[in-house]
């Protein structure tokens, strides 16, 4: 068998075992809430495993050593700032959340909880924050798309479009059919895989390049400022790299997992596993690219494409068979988050525009129908907007994810922080924040300084919190589930 046949068998086996979780997911969803929340019955290791693989696309195993294996440690700054904002993700919005989207007339998305927490009857919160998310997620989706078509076209030679439906059809069979449940436990599977594969690749390689010292000797050989974490960056642009970590209290396909887990108890295990499931995969990451400079140089040889080194490395290292285990990684990062993604789109525009504004009075059977229907509408629509592999798509990454977290972070804090943030002022602070990093995600002059979600959170903060006092009246009921989220959530930490 060729060393091709040994890698293309791995990534069947993973692609069947994925189809497999749909349909064992897909017995055990019955009603809109397991569909859209998994009845609320994660495990903190489910959690933290899918929560870190929804977010880790195909950045972690390609973008990330790409640009180390480049640019050195000074790109590392990004993976510092995910770190520490993912830490604070758990610290403070997984345990209030949990709480009060319960407590919040059971709210099972985002724009609801909004909607329920600042009792909002013009239902414009709920439907804005809907269009917002149809609108990025469904962009957000097809630059996965994209990167599935061309993960097929770069490592077996199979044409971008062939690809692309492949990579589609396994993602939108196992996300329409099973679910939250499916998008979860399919997540788990892809983030264990992506966790050995990059603990594996610079374990083993440090001892094809000689150790520790060796390796450092063979990386200063090439570029002695590969090891310097400031050279070669600016001051603005190691903020840039640092606050992207503020985009993770708005990103919706991330935050619905503090929604769904069992219990406030369970927080700080999941917690403890996210973020050490997190550090080790960005070391692992880091490490590679390092080891693949010092690889090349020893050898007298010359990686064509930096974003491979992942992946070639793996391939000298490894059997055929274990390398194609490798490739399944690469793969497992772009469809965890493509899947996570598809159930929040379908999940806004069934529970959050068709179901607020259309139609409230359909059965559970209906509505999960619908939502599977939602899943494969939007999968064409993303498909579509692949279909020309078109690279400047997979520019959107960056852009959706300014874009929620600065729509959504500052009021999602607020909402659980602060009993005076009110539905006008979260409003206008939405609207602001996403049309701020619009504006400033359009102007090069701007994105070449600042990333956007830099102005874009902090001017979402301030608008929030201005409208919200000029507007503020007093409400029993917010009073009594701000109240009663404290008394839970003192309860059972």
């Amino acid at each position: 068998m060729s060393n091709e046949m040994y890698q293309l068998l791995a990534i069947i086996i993973y692609m069947a075992a994925m189809v497999f979780i749909g349909w064992y997911a897909f017995r055990r969803t019955s009603n809109l809430t397991d569909y859209m929340l998994g009845g609320r019955s994660l495990g903190p290791a489910v959690t933290a495993l899918s929560a870190g693989a929804a977010d880790m696309s195909g950045w972690l195993l390609m973008g990330l050593p790409g640009a180390i294996y480049l640019s050195g440690l000074v790109e590392a700054w990004m993976a510092i700032g995910l770190t520490v904002g993912a830490y604070l993700n758990y610290v403070l919005v997984a345990p209030r959340l949990r709480v009060y989207t319960q407590v919040s007339n059971d709210s099972i998305t985002i724009p609801s909880y909004l909607e329920n927490r600042l009792k909002d009857k013009s239902r414009l919160l709920r439907v804005v924050s809907g269009i917002i998310i149809l609108i990025f997620f469904t962009f957000y989706v097809s630059s996965g798309m994209v990167a599935g078509g061309k993960f097929f076209l770069s490592s077996f030679g199979l044409d971008y479009h062939v690809g692309l439906l492949i990579v589609s059809a396994v993602v939108i069979f196992y996300t329409l059919f099973g679910g939250f449940l499916a998008v979860s436990y399919t997540d788990v599977v892809q983030g264990l895989i992506m966790f050995f594969a990059l603990l594996l690749v610079p374990i083993v390689g440090l001892f094809l390049t000689g150790g520790f010292s060796e390796t450092a000797a063979s990386i200063r050989e090439v570029n002695p400022q590969l090891l310097n974490f400031i050279s070669g960056g600016s001051f603005l642009g190691i903020i840039s790299a640092v606050t992207w970590g503020l985009g993770y209290f708005g990103q919706p396909h991330i935050i619905v997992r503090f929604m769904a887990i069992g219990s406030v108890k369970e927080v700080k295990k999941a917690r403890r596993i996210g973020i050490g499931w997190m550090f080790l995969s960005l070391f692992g990451a880091v490490s590679t690219a390092l080891i693949g400079v010092a690889y090349y140089q020893q050898n007298n040889a010359k990686l064509a494409d930096p974003e491979t080194v992942f992946i070639t490395l793996g391939q000298i290292i490894f059997h055929p068979f274990i390398a194609g285990i490798m490739l399944a990684a690469v793969l497992a990062a772009v469809m965890s988050t493509i899947s996570s993604q598809l159930i929040v789109t379908s999940s806004a525009l069934i529970e959050d525009l068709y179901k607020a504004v259309i139609k409230t009075d359909a059965s559970d059977k209906r509505y999960v129908f619908l939502g599977r229907l939602a899943v494969l509408v939007i999968s064409i629509i993303a498909i579509a907007l692949s279909w020309p592999n078109d690279e400047s798509i997979l520019k959107i990454v960056s852009f959706s994810w300014a874009g929620f977290g600065a729509s959504f972070g500052p009021i999602i804090l607020l909402s659980l922080y602060w009993r005076k943030i009110t539905a006008t002022g979260a409003l206008w602070g939405m609207i602001t924040g996403a049309a701020t990093v619009m504006i400033w995600g359009n102007v090069k002059l701007l994105t070449d300084t600042l990333y956007e979600i830099v102005p874009g959170f902090i001017i979402c903060w301030i608008v929030t919190y201005v409208v919200s006092l000029a507007t503020y009246r007093p409400n029993d009921e917010i009073d009594k589930e701000f109240t009663e989220t404290l008394e839970i959530l003192k309860k059972e930490s």
